[in-house]
């Protein structure tokens, strides 16, 4: 599939700010776009406040590749100590079945009996995106997200390209934003949750991982296209949701032109990938 051949549509590509407890306050993020060559264009910024809202979208009946800010899957090390299922998918349906407040107690027991210093399992991939293990229950709640997000996925029939054949219409990848970000401005803080925290200079932070991102200077090799309006809305969302939604889209307009969605050959079917790590 690639959105540059003359003869095909472009592919709508999604970069997805996701949250496994949406709400007014905090709704999950959906930024929409185009590639054409190497130009991306934000099309538009959707929220949804619900589980459920978000879930009827991705289930309507169109074509999409999208970038998702939650893992796909869990660390090895800790599937194998637990006694799961070693499968990918038998894995998730476990998983899916377990509640939260029994998902903390398993990982909170697992970290307990191991060493000051490893107390988390890491998947393959974590080192290289530089994110946090996908086991993490608080700060930030990512095995929640996996048991919120996946489902979601599954039941929207989606492909989950190197875990899950589904529609292959519906092409749905990890991502993290902070891979692209980091990449921009090195350790600069550019969001918080707090509103006490949302400080001037992670504001210039924002500022600039947009205009970079419009330069074309990250190694994905494209340039954002945005209106006046687009960038002063990314600019001025102090809590980085609606940008981190841009940077997971920008990480879809690198994978829908690369062999196998930017997946490694030798990467654990199990655990999953980062797009772009």
């Amino acid at each position: 599939m690639s959105s540059s051949s003359p003869n095909s549509p472009p592919t709508p590509l999604l970069g997805i700010d996701f949250s496994s407890a949406p709400s007014r306050r905090k709704p999950i993020w959906m930024a929409q776009g185009e590639r054409h060559g190497a130009v991306l264009r934000l099309q538009s910024l959707q929220s949804f406040e619900t589980l459920e809202s978000f879930g009827a979208w991705l289930a309507q009946p169109q074509a999409w590749l999208g970038v998702f800010d939650m893992p796909f899957g869990l660390p090895r090390e800790l599937v194998q100590t637990l006694g799961w299922p070693l499968e990918w998918l038998p894995l998730m349906k476990h998983y899916a079945s377990l509640t939260r407040a029994e998902i903390r107690d398993q990982f909170a027991a697992f970290c307990n009996a191991r060493p000051v210093g490893s107390k988390f399992a890491h998947r393959a991939c974590d080192g290289p995106a530089g994110s946090s293990p996908s086991m993490k229950w608080v700060n930030p709640p990512v095995a929640y997200m996996l048991h919120a997000g996946v489902p979601l996925l599954l039941e929207a029939g989606a492909s989950l390209p190197g875990l899950h054949e589904g529609n292959p219409q519906r092409l749905a990848l990890e991502g993290y934003p902070g891979l692209t970000a980091r990449e921009l401005i090195g350790r600069r803080s550019y969001k918080s949750d707090t509103k006490a925290m949302q400080t001037p200079e992670r504001l210039i932070a924002r500022k600039d991982v947009v205009e970079a991102l419009e330069q074309g200077r990250s190694r994905l090799g494209l340039r954002l296209k945005v209106s006046h309006a687009q960038r002063d809305e990314l600019v001025a969302d102090g809590s980085g949701d609606k940008l981190d939604a841009v940077l997971c889209l920008t990480q879809a307009a690198w994978a829908v032109q690369q062999p196998r969605y930017g997946w490694p050959v030798d990467a654990d079917a199990l655990e999953g990938w980062i797009t772009s790590a």
